[in-house]
This record gives C-alpha cells, sequence and structure tokens, in this order.
C-alpha cells in the first residue's frame, strides 16, 4: 500500500467518501452552470432578476441534493429503484388531475415553493429501473422475447403519459433513453433494426399520403411539417422561432458580436431566449467559438461518465451511470439540434444553461446517482 492509500485508509469513512468523488466532473458541472448564469444575466438586460439569481439559488440547492445522494450507497438506489419509479408514474397520473397548465400544457404540480414536473424526474427514475431490471435478469435472457416485452412496457407507459400533457419532447427523451438502455444491457440489434424500419416506414407512409383520399394527419399538422422543412413559408407564424434562431446564430461569426451585444435578445427578436433558446444566444454574443466551447465541457461530461462506468465491476452501476449519462446527451444534443433547424421545435430545454427549476434539480439528482456508483464501486487496493 502507497503513502497516499494509507492515508486515505485513514481518514474516516464520510470524508473518504468525500475525497473519492469524481471532483473533475464536478467542476464540469459548476462550469456548464457559470455559462448559464451569465447567459440569463445577459438576456435579462444585465440584471440578476428575474432568472440569473433564482438559478444560482437552484444550483445550490441541486449541489447539495447531489451531494447527499451521491453519500448515500448505490445499493440503496438500485433497492428503491421500482418504488422511485412508481412514484413519478403516480405523479405523472396526478398531473391529469391536478397539474397548472402553462404555455397550453398540463405539466406541472405546484408544490408552493415550486413546480415540480414529474417528466422530468421520470428520465431518471426509468433509468434506475431499467438498471435494475438488467441487473437482476441473467445476461443471457436479455434479448428472449418475453423478457425484452417487461422493459417494453416500462418505456410505453411513461411515454404515452407524457404524450397526453401533451409533451413531445420528453416523450422522445424517454423513449430514445429508455430503448439506450435496452442496447447497453445486451439485448439483441435486430430488434432495434425492427424498429427502425418501422419508423422510416411510417414517415414515408405519412408524408405520401397527404392529399389522398387515406391522408393519416390532418391538414394543420401537415402545415407544422412544411413549416420545419421551410420555415420561410410562414416567416411571421409557425417559422418564425426557427428563422429568429437562425439569425441569431449566424449574425454571431467566428467570434460573436460581444457580451450583452446581441440583437436578436436584446431586442426581443428571440422568443423564449431565456429557456428553450438560450443556446442562439450564446452563439451570438461568443460566436462559433463560444459555442463550441459550451459544447467542449458537455462533451467531457459524457467523457466522464462513461470512464466511470467502464471503470465499474458493478452492473447496476455501469448501466445506470451510462443511462443517465445518455440522457444528458440527448438533453443538449435535442435542443441543439432544434434551434438550428435541424429537429422539429419540441421544447426541450438546455440542460444545466436554460432557466428552469425541475430540469436542474433533476439532473443534479442524476449526477449525485453517478457519484453514488462512482464512490462505493468495488474497488481494488491500488484503485
Amino acid at each position: 500500500m502507497s503513502y497516499l492509500e494509507y492515508n486515505v485508509a485513514q481518514v474516516p469513512s464520510g470524508l473518504r467518501k468525500v475525497l473519492h468523488l469524481n471532483w473533475a466532473l464536478i467542476v464540469l458541472i459548476a462550469a456548464v452552470v457559470a455559462i448559464g448564469v451569465m447567459q440569463l444575466y445577459s438576456v435579462a438586460g444585465g440584471s440578476w432578476r428575474p432568472w440569473a439569481e433564482p438559478q444560482l439559488k437552484r444550483f445550490g440547492l441541486g449541489l447539495a441534493a447531489m451531494f447527499v445522494v451521491a453519500m448515500i450507497p448505490i445499493w440503496l438506489w438500485r433497492n428503491l429503484s421500482a418504488l422511485l419509479f412508481a412514484i413519478s408514474i403516480a405523479l405523472l397520473l396526478a398531473v391529469e388531475f391536478v397539474g397548472v397548465v402553462g404555455m397550453g400544457a398540463q405539466r406541472w404540480i405546484d408544490l408552493g415553493f415550486m413546480r415540480l414536473q414529474p417528466s422530468e424526474l421520470t428520465k431518471i427514475t426509468l433509468v434506475m429501473m431499467l438498471a435494475a431490471y438488467y441487473d437482476w435478469l441473467p445476461a443471457e435472457k436479455a434479448s428472449r422475447p418475453i423478457w425484452v416485452i417487461i422493459p417494453v412496457a416500462l418505456i410505453l407507459l411513461p411515454v404515452m403519459l407524457t404524450l397526453m400533457q401533451p409533451d413531445l419532447g420528453t416523450a422522445i427523451l424517454l423513449l430514445t433513453g429508455g430503448g439506450a438502455m435496452m442496447f447497453f444491457a445486451g439485448v439483441h440489434w435486430a430488434y432495434f433494426a425492427t424498429v427502425i424500419a418501422a419508423g422510416v416506414g411510417l414517415v414515408t407512409a405519412v408524408l405520401q399520403s397527404k392529399g389522398t383520399s387515406w391522408q393519416i394527419l390532418k391538414d394543420y399538422q401537415y402545415r407544422r411539417i412544411d413549416t420545419f422543412l421551410d420555415p420561410e413559408t410562414d416567416p411571421l407564424g409557425a417559422g418564425y422561432h426557427i428563422t429568429q434562431s437562425k439569425i441569431a446564430l449566424g449574425s454571431g461569426g467566428w467570434t460573436g458580436r460581444g457580451y450583452m451585444q446581441g440583437t436578436q435578445s436584446r431586442l426581443n427578436f428571440l422568443p423564449e431566449k431565456h429557456t428553450d433558446f438560450i443556446f442562439t444566444t450564446l452563439a451570438e454574443e461568443f460566436g462559433f467559438i463560444g459555442a463550441l466551447s459550451l459544447l467542449t465541457l458537455y462533451t467531457l461530461i459524457i467523457v466522464f461518465c462513461v470512464i466511470s462506468a467502464l471503470r465499474n465491476r458493478d452492473r447496476f452501476s455501469s448501466l445506470v451511470t451510462l443511462g443517465i449519462a445518455v440522457t444528458f446527451f440527448l438533453f443538449f444534443a435535442v435542443n441543439m439540434s432544434m434551434v438550428m433547424g435541424l429537429a422539429p421545435v419540441v421544447g426541450v430545454p438546455l440542460p444545466l444553461v436554460s432557466y428552469g427549476g425541475s430540469a436542474m434539480l433533476v439532473l443534479m439528482v442524476g449526477f449525485g446517482v453517478v457519484q453514488s456508483a462512482h464512490i462505493h464501486r468495488p474497488r481494488t487496493r491500488n484503485g
């Protein structure tokens, strides 16, 4: 045993857990949040209110929650996975009866001190439930049809409840994240090929049916598709958001207009500049270099999570870490694709940057589970 290992071994167990935290991951998360707070300050015209200050407080609360979750042994989170998933499903059902309506959708439950969006919580509990399921299931059974039906049902249940709100963006993240968990668990690729082929066939049928006697969608839904493919067909209506977003992205150039100098955001041309479209305000003020810097931080967070998962010899810990990493990746990949016009606008925030309480707290709890898996992983004397 080396001198350093000897000293760490003498530290009380609670403090030893703190020393074993993935501190590089914490620094990266804090750096991303700092960028978000800086942009919220900018889009408010150089004011801490109404967005930057509350976001900073939420991060403080989320950071405390992450440390608490990290200190709890990962085996306890494994044992609680089914209960936590059931609670999130119950909350999704409760939204239908006591949910708060905002921006035309009923997605939140008012807790008094904050509005909780249960679909955000479900992104993490679904990952934990699937990780616990595949930790219990022998690996050789993962591709047998009877054992594939169960996780598919677990995924489709929250997806259906989320679509009822309606929240297409979150439903897509749940569906894709759940599919990724099944892939990581070793489900045969033929299942995924079948689903992809069916999806391509459905999209083709939808597009081919336009204007025919067997038209699948309503006329207004086809107009939305046309607007996505060519926003210029309705630049002041359905295509307004993405048109203004592209203008902001393009006007930033390589180095940007300068901090708090973005015309699209400061003159209020850019809608939802503090939530879904905050990435475009960053790109306008700091240009391609600023946008690439944020993307680099996001990539490093994913890399550290994947490295931690690969080094972990506990199946549940490895799967849950990969699942949360994929969920985080889908967050920023969908948001960035959306604001650049590469995907339809489906209302997915930019993780740790966009203003919002539920998404921030849930992500920090998710990273707390990643830290718990990292701290409590089986270790060799040198590990």
